[in-house]
């Protein structure tokens, strides 16, 4: 098919609409309402606009915009052709759908600085616009920086130390990392080839160029891309910017950033170099550079697989399960042949949609249980029944079970790698291995989630092997809220903070006054005779006679070397026997090794006493006003942020007698959580299985045909 290029401003306007809406939500900081109003409507704008477009890109049109002439032959272009339009279309989308699940999600947390973070999320997705419909690698470049530069304040929107340290760190690898290789990678084929421009198939002269250069310029533009995508190991900056807020953890996983990288990807492949080239540019020991990315994406996708399995925290398990799904289009760009390549590109959408559903569900259990632990969730299922059906259907998704998102694009790469291997290389027939493993490994990461909330009741939670626990689990549950603990126990021991409620202090109060008592007991037998001890010797010379071994000690418990070993633990409770309900407030779960990384999340450092983030239990009409908090540092930062949380009833994990049973209607009307949330849920789901039944009637499929059946030679077209 030939393309027919025509001069259009609507990819310009497409990405202005959002850099207005900005400067309006900025305006409307007093309101809001309107703030939020102006973040919908924008979005409604340039979903429009794109959408406008599809019908003509589908046929073979070409929408062209030059902004400025830079250089002779570099110009900053944007171009809407088939595959920007791939792009566009579904982060266009799914901006809507995130904006609303930001109102509810910010609101519902009373948020902090909630016009600099509607404003920041408009700029970002200018930005991916502006990547979407690049004409040429110079282009794409300027707005994969702007893109790093618009996120930094979403990463680090906490303002607690932990949010800074992870926004300098994505700055670091995103911008001065992955861009700085880009632009390398852009100056060399220029120096190549004389052009940036992108062009269907490839740039001819990179054929003729010198083939060690030509491999230069192509890792270091794959590997600079990729480092948005999180291919390992550049993909630290991925899990530790899980530090932000929900929606933008589902802005970076599933819509923007990494999708941006992966995207960056596809256009370096398939019109930069061209897939076959790709495959022509030949390695030692029989590799070519196609087959080099795909077992780079191999290693990625199992080995995060391997390491999502051990986390605890659930935004942690979903940030290393996205750093796997994206390997999958790392992989399947450089499987050789149609349907590789039309299943790396169709799980752009289907992992959007499911990984979306995937956080929006995290969040939602944040906002509304304050739980983030999986260890934690035992019977969560009854108190959310929506929000963890969304969750179970979308993992099942990331499994690849048929009639879901997951499995249509996985299939076309499965046999894509088969196909590939039986007709040009056997190591094709190892990275379909690695597909099909990694599809084990997410049912075995996201299995004890959906058990957990759905099939194990709270006083009877038997935490997971997989969630680094011993083979077998532990014997009895960890939850204190349900195990109990003794009676006596501080609250110290298992995670909990002094002062969490009257039923703690009094706890409290009788293991000080037993405490005491046998203080005193030791002491006096210790002592012996009280004239004899009355007597002191002031010299200091002489040692104190704390220090001088005393034989009244001879009664006290000794261990075969004669030291005293007092024995502190007095407790008469049978561990085999469950114990009686003991709200403490907090767990010692929450202290797990594999999470120690984890610079967020119940219990983590600087906890705050209760008493000392007291806050105002009055929610009348301030969760709208949310905006300008006012603070003076860092920790008044993170004392306001835990004193906001304070009028729920803990702080993660099931409430004392467990979690509240909601039962059929009352579901459906909403009662697990504000529909701000959990519409924006169901309609990511939703969508997630539409395009599992309907690939071709949601446009996805269609235009991913024209882009490949564009890129390949004829001899490896469509079957």
């Amino acid at each position: 098919m030939t393309e027919a290029i025509v001069q259009d401003p609507r990819p310009l306007l497409a990405v202005l609409v959002s850099l207005v809406a900005a400067a309006l939500v900025v305006a409307s900081y007093r309101s809001p309402n309107v703030r939020e109003g102006w973040t919908i409507l924008a979005a409604v704008t340039k979903f429009g606009i794109v959408a406008s477009m599809l019908p003509r890109v589908l046929e073979g049109t070409v929408f062209e915009w030059t902004i400025v002439e830079i250089l002779p032959d570099i110009a900053l272009v944007l171009r809407a052709d088939a595959l920007g339009m791939l792009f566009a279309f579904l982060a266009s989308g799914l901006w809507i759908i995130t904006s609303f699940y930001s109102i509810g999600y910010m609101r519902g947390l009373d948020e902090a600085n909630q016009t600099r973070y509607f404003a920041a999320f408009a700029v970002s997705l200018s930005a991916t616009m502006g990547i979407a419909f690049a004409g040429n690698l110079v282009t794409i470049f300027v707005f994969y920086e702007l893109l790093s530069i618009a996120t930094y304040p979403l990463v680090a929107h906490d303002e607690t130390p932990e949010a800074r340290s992870a926004g300098r760190k994505y700055l670091a690898y995103t911008m001065f990392g992955g861009g700085v290789l880009v632009l390398a990678g852009t100056v060399m084929v220029y120096w190549l080839t004389g052009t940036v421009a992108f062009t269907a198939g490839g740039i001819e002269e990179l054929a003729s160029a010198d083939p060690g250069l030509a491999m230069l310029a192509f890792f270091l533009l794959a590997i600079g891309f990729g480092v948005k995508a999180g291919i390992m190991p550049l993909h630290q900056w991925l899990p530790e910017a899980m530090v932000a807020p929900t929606p933008v953890s589902g802005l970076l996983h599933a819509v923007a950033v990494v999708k941006s990288g992966a995207f960056g990807v596809s256009r370096v492949v398939l019109d930069v170099f061209g897939p076959e080239l790709v495959f022509d540019l030949s390695l030692p020991f029989g590799f070519t550079a196609g087959l080099v990315l795909s077992t780079i994406g191999a290693i990625t996708l199992t080995a995060a697989s391997l390491i999502a399995l051990r986390k605890d925290h659930l935004k942690q398990r979903l940030a290393y399960s996205t750093v796997s799904q994206l390997s999958y289009i790392v992989l399947g760009l450089g499987l050789f042949g149609w349907y590789g390549l039309v299943g790396a590109l169709l799980h752009i959408p289907a992992h959007a949609f499911m990984k979306l559903t995937l956080f929006f569900c995290a969040g939602n259990l944040h906002v509304s249980t304050h739980t983030d632990y999986i260890s934690e969730m035992a019977g969560i299922g009854k108190r959310m029944p929506l929000t963890m059906g969304a969750f179970t259907i979308a993992s099942l998704g990331m499994a690849g079970i048929p009639l879901l998102a997951g499995f249509v694009s996985k299939y076309y790469m499965l046999i894509g790698g088969i196909r590939m291997g039986a007709q040009l290389t056997p190591v094709a027939y190892y990275l379909v291995g690695a597909l099909l493993l990694s599809g084990v490994l997410n049912i075995a990461y996201f299995w004890p989630v959906i058990y957990t909330a759905f099939f194990e009741a709270e006083d009877a939670h038997d935490a997971k092997p997989l969630v680094d626990f011993p083979m077998g689990g532990e014997s009895r549950s960890t939850l204190a809220a349900t195990d109990g603990g003794r009676a006596g126990d501080d609250a110290a021991t298992d995670g909990g903070r002094a002062g969490d409620d009257e039923k703690e202090e009094a706890t409290d109060d009788e293991t000080a006054d037993d405490d005491e008592d046998v203080v005193d007991e030791i002491v006096e037998s210790a002592e012996g005779d009280g004239e004899e001890s009355a007597t002191v010797d002031d010299d200091p010379g002489v040692p104190d006679d704390a220090e001088v071994p005393d034989a009244e000690l001879d009664d006290l418990p000794t261990d075969e070397e004669g030291v005293v070993r007092p024995e502190f633990d007095t407790s008469e409770r049978d561990f085999s026997e469950p114990a009686e309900r003991v709200d403490t407030g907090d767990y010692a779960v929450d202290q797990r090794p594999s999470d120690v990384d984890v610079p967020f999340g119940v219990g983590r450092g600087g906890s705050v006493p209760a008493e000392e983030t007291t806050a105002d239990d009055d929610d009348d009409g301030d969760a709208a006003d949310g905006d300008d908090h006012a603070v003076d540092d860092g920790d008044h930062a993170a004392v306001d942020h835990e004193a906001d949380h304070d009028h729920h009833d803990h702080h993660g994990g099931p409430p004392p007698g467990g979690w509240e049973h909601l039962r059929g209607l009352d579901a459906l009307r909403g009662s697990e959580s504000t529909w701000f949330t959990l519409a924006p849920i169901l309609t990511a789901m939703t969508l997630a299985v539409l395009l599992g039944v309907i690939p071709y009637e949601m446009g996805f499929l269609e235009l991913i045909e024209l882009i490949v059946d564009t890129r390949l030679p004829e001899e490896v077209a469509r079957p």
